[in-house]
């Protein structure tokens, strides 16, 4: 199946969903075929800001037509803060949409976990994943939300993560874990930069790994 990705938010972000899909085609020998959309990280924060779901959700339509036109047959958005609009773009979208937010209640109840801990944008941590009800999700304290939100948009707009990003998301990481946390998920797409390399001793739960093996799952068996 010819699949669509919505990208750009960030880049970092788009690059990680290719690879991966690249990978899992590469592993048994499939052809990938994928047109990726280019959107703009700046405009999508200013709505998610402004909670102007249904404003983004018109954004991504056009650019689903514009997948559509190129011969896509379903599409993703690469972007768990991109999905603050879904339930807004499911009903207008020209292509079915592989949703990511059931997938990872699917994945969580399978996992054995009770209670995890999630980081990324503030609608993502306030949300708990867009009320997701498979497994207790805690997000960092009330007074380190709006940082947290802050450090994450810069780090996913620059594509890049400094030593101050990697070391403020390890701190916020370990006070989930002391508050109960059985693993953290990664509830921002471009979070991995800010842990790759690293090994820390509690579990993490990548969200756009996930979300692509889905989307890989829905490409190979058309």
């Amino acid at each position: 199946m010819h699949i669509g990705l919505i990208g750009g938010i960030g880049p970092a972000a788009t690059e990680f969903y290719y690879r991966a899909l690249v990978r899992s085609h590469a592993a048994v020998g499939r052809r990938l075929e994928l047109t990726i959309a280019n959107a703009d990280v700046t405009e999508m924060v200013a709505n998610m800001d402004a909670g102007r779901p249904d404003a983004q959700a018109q954004v991504f339509a056009r650019h689903i037509d514009q997948l559509r036109a190129g011969g896509c047959e379903a599409a993703a958005v690469t972007s768990m803060g991109g999905h603050f609009c879904i339930r807004d773009l499911e009903p207008i979208s020209s292509l079915p949409l592989i949703n990511a937010i059931p997938v990872l209640d699917r994945h969580f109840a399978a996992s054995g976990y009770r209670r995890v801990g999630i980081l990324g944008s503030r609608q993502v941590m306030d949300s708990k994943l867009y009320g997701i009800t498979s497994v207790e999700l805690i997000a960092p304290a009330p007074d380190d939300l709006p940082t947290a939100h802050d450090t994450y948009v810069a780090m996913a707009a620059a594509a890049s993560a400094t030593e101050d990003q990697r070391r403020y998301f390890a701190e916020q990481a370990e006070k989930l874990i002391a508050a109960g946390a059985e693993a953290i998920v990664l509830g921002g797409t471009d979070l991995f930069l800010a842990f790759e390399g690293t090994t820390p001793d509690y579990p993490i739960i990548d969200t756009a790994l996930v979300h692509a093996d889905e989307i890989a799952r829905v490409s190979m068996a058309a």
